[in-house]
């Protein structure tokens, strides 16, 4: 079933979003907007903000932000569709939903397989807290210094040791086998073809639930105990309906908040090591679902962070983790300080042997990630040799050109660049070169198409004038913005700006847009619909746009100079780029320069 858009939008126009807030607590009148404590984080001074004008909320504490709707599915823990109902009813609006049978059967099918989820984990977990069959997971946990109360706030279990154990539960629970196949939990026999074609996959193991970040059960990682060689160590459930590896963060769901407030997440290889930290009272802390960040990983954890502790364990494996943890990181400008734990330790051995404080000592002195790279390239190779000395040069020059931050760039330039004792200009142009034949190639005209980096004042800037101005916005969807945007990365948010339906004027219409964002695109549309906007928008516009198609240009015109100097171009490649530069330059002399636009910003 679909809510129509017209209701959501009547519904929104019914609810003054002061009034709707205002009966949950009280909030107090500060100017044109009203003021109260933040009821999503801790604080002293009031800086969560109800704006009755714009009809939207926003937290400039922990960021948090949006529609009407979206305060309610925040507070009371519920989704969208019922968020819309609740609101509904108050305002006396009856909903007609439009029937859209295949979304109503991928949302029934979506329940009934959290439902499974949620039973088995409440089996597993009755199975090693309270059944005989158990008493090997319970050994294990004592071992590990792991108590009862901690098991069951982390809702730890045990699979038995079976072939159909779990299969002979779900079948007696009534789950029928395509919700049971469809779970991941169980595995096909490949030379079987009846009721009994599939076994558990969890066998003989401490049972880790995996909760997405509203805390639903998803899936499952299994540690073996029998310490068999031949097993492996963890195994997890496969890719489901409900479950992707690459994109949940374990503990996610308990930490969030300690991550807003630290403003810094130590992460951590294992679900053990998150556990144990957790529990000694460090609870800024995460774990990825393999031993590497994603992409999708990193953007979830810069919602909340903007430093991240790397903290995996220090032989081979956890090195070699590092490594593969810091494309993603540094392209999603977070800042990394890395934690090299003692020999033969991890956090959670540490924190056992040693206490809170060395732990939280050494998490005080890790060093910034650049230093500590710079180091451990250095000082294992002979810089007396030239080959050796350029190996190192770019192999710090590919991981360089993962930062986008110019400031921090620069500075790593210079460090890396007396260190080796070469040129910081010469090593800055072997940076710009990893950065190019990563992000562009010529196409078959000998044109250059590459992302280009921009600040993101100058996206927020255009973004807070499409969704403010009718002026402004009418100016921005006059230009060829679809091509313009698909050259610069992060723009995702202006192109849905740009293209969605929304009358800038009405706050009814703004909720709406709203309500298609993501949470974390409407903290921060929320916070652009409480700036100030300039005297005089469209103006500002065309300076902005005019300096994004500037910056461009310049893009362009940086990558063509930089094949000119490549050695071994044909003749005809080479008249080819002198005219791609020559018009480049021209266009840019063509377009006004950037005046005082920046002097306006909100």
């Amino acid at each position: 079933m679909a809510i129509p858009p017209e209701t959501i939008e009547q519904i929104a126009a019914a609810n003054d979003i002061v009034e709707v807030i205002g009966s949950y607590f009280p909030l107090k009148r500060a100017g044109a907007n009203f003021k109260a404590l933040c009821p999503f984080h801790q604080e002293k001074t009031p800086s969560f903000t109800v704006s009755p004008q714009r009809q939207t909320f926003h937290c400039f504490g922990c960021g948090v932000g949006g529609s009407v709707f979206r305060f309610v599915m925040d507070y009371e823990h519920v989704d969208f569709p019922e968020a819309v109902h609740k609101l509904a009813g108050r305002a006396g609006i009856p909903i007609v939903e439009q029937r859209r049978e295949e979304k109503g059967r991928e949302h029934e099918a979506r329940r009934a397989l959290l439902k499974l989820h949620a039973d088995a984990a409440e089996w597993f977990h009755e199975n090693l807290i309270k059944r005989e069959l158990g008493a090997s997971g319970r050994d294990y946990l004592k071992k590990r210094g792991i108590k009862s109360e901690v098991a069951k706030a982390w809702k730890l279990g045990y699979a038995p040791d079976s072939w159909s154990g779990f299969c002979e539960w779900a079948n007696g629970q009534g789950y029928g086998r395509p919700q049971i196949l469809a779970s991941g939990l169980v595995k096909l026999r490949e030379d079987q073809h009846g009721d009994s074609d599939f076994y558990d996959r969890f066998r003989n193991r401490l049972m880790f639930p995996i909760f997405n970040d509203v805390g639903e059960v998803i899936a499952f990682s299994g540690r073996v105990l029998n310490g068999d060689s031949g097993a492996a160590k963890y195994i997890n459930s496969p890719e489901t309906p409900l479950f992707r590896k690459g994109h949940v963060l374990f503990g996610l769901h308990k930490t969030k908040r300690a991550l807003i407030e630290a403003n810094s997440a130590i992460v951590c290889e294992g679900q053990l090591d998150l556990i144990a930290l957790f529990e000694a009272g460090i609870q800024n802390v995460v774990a990825p679902q393999g031993t590497a960040f994603t992409e999708y990983q990193a953007r979830v954890l810069k919602r909340f962070v903007d430093e991240v502790v790397l903290c995996f364990d220090s032989d081979l494996a956890g090195q070699k983790a590092t490594e593969r943890s810091l494309a993603a990181l540094l392209q999603n400008d977070l800042l990394i300080r890395v934690a090299v734990m003692p020999p033969g330790e991890d956090p959670d051995s540490l924190v056992r042997k040693s206490g809170r404080q060395k732990f939280e000592e050494l998490i005080t002195s890790a060093p910034d990630f650049f230093d500590f790279w710079i180091e451990k390239k250095t000082t294992t190779a002979d810089l007396r040799s030239m080959g050796a000395k350029m190996q190192v040069a770019r192999d710090l020059a590919s991981t360089l050109a993962n930062v986008r931050e110019p400031i921090m760039r620069g500075e790593v330039i210079h460090k890396i660049a007396a260190r080796l004792g070469i040129r910081a200009a010469d090593f800055e142009r072997l940076v710009n070169e990893n950065s190019s034949t990563r992000v562009g190639s010529p196409d078959s005209t000998g044109d250059v198409s590459v992302p280009v980096p921009l600040p993101s004042h100058e996206i927020a800037m255009l973004c807070l004038l499409a969704l403010r101005s009718e002026e402004a916005r009418a100016f921005l969807r006059e230009q060829n913005w679809r091509e313009a945007l698909s050259n610069i990365p992060d723009t995702e948010l202006l192109a849905k700006i740009l293209e969605a339906n929304l009358d800038p004027s009405d706050p009814a219409s703004l909720n709406l847009f709203q309500t298609t964002l993501t949470p974390s695109e409407e903290s921060v549309v929320s916070g652009w619909m409480l700036q100030k906007l300039p005297a005089n928008p469209a103006e500002v516009a065309r300076e902005w746009w005019n300096g994004l198609q500037r910056a461009i240009l310049r893009r362009q015109l940086e990558v063509a100079e930089s094949r000119l100097r490549s050695p071994n171009l044909s003749t005809g490649e080479i008249v080819q780029l002198q005219k791609q530069v020559l018009d480049l330059r021209g266009q840019l002399h063509d377009l006004r320069p950037f005046s005082s636009a920046r002097a306006r910003e909100p």
